[in-house]
């Protein structure tokens, strides 16, 4: 897990009703989460995010054209909203609300978030410039 992109999705929650958010890779694992929010549960929400992209993914022949690439996927519940997009190559950004969030702000400020950590995701890793002996 990356702690340094931890922070950044802490600006999720500033959105009123936002409650968790994680990055997740496509292959299920968890890459960052909101800092209050729990690892082992973090953890399995990422494995489900997975799989919720992948089934939602393989319905954009459902809009009667198969070359409709996925943006999103939104799940209600009684309790809440789920909200998952792609941040990137390979990577998703998951967010949990309360059933009153504005779903206009939150999804705005995803896709805020997004390209900041495209950013991130995308910069190379920094190469060590110390003298080895």
């Amino acid at each position: 897990m990356n702690d340094d992109l931890s922070w950044m999705l802490d600006s999720a929650l500033e959105i009123p009703g936002a409650l968790h958010a994680v990055l997740i890779s496509a292959d299920g694992l968890l890459m960052a989460r909101t800092k209050d929010f729990d690892k082992d549960d973090a953890d399995r929400v990422a494995a489900a995010m997975s799989g919720v992209q992948s089934l939602s993914r393989s319905l954009g022949f459902f809009c009667e054209d198969p070359r409709h690439a996925w943006r999103q996927t939104l799940v209600e519940f009684d309790g809440g909203w789920v909200f998952l997009i792609s941040a990137g190559e390979g990577a998703y950004l998951g967010v949990s609300a309360a059933p009153d969030v504005d779903m206009q702000d939150i999804t705005f400020r995803m896709q805020q978030l997004v390209g900041q950590l495209g950013k991130v995701l995308a910069a190379p890793p920094r190469e060590d410039l110390g003298v080895h002996s």
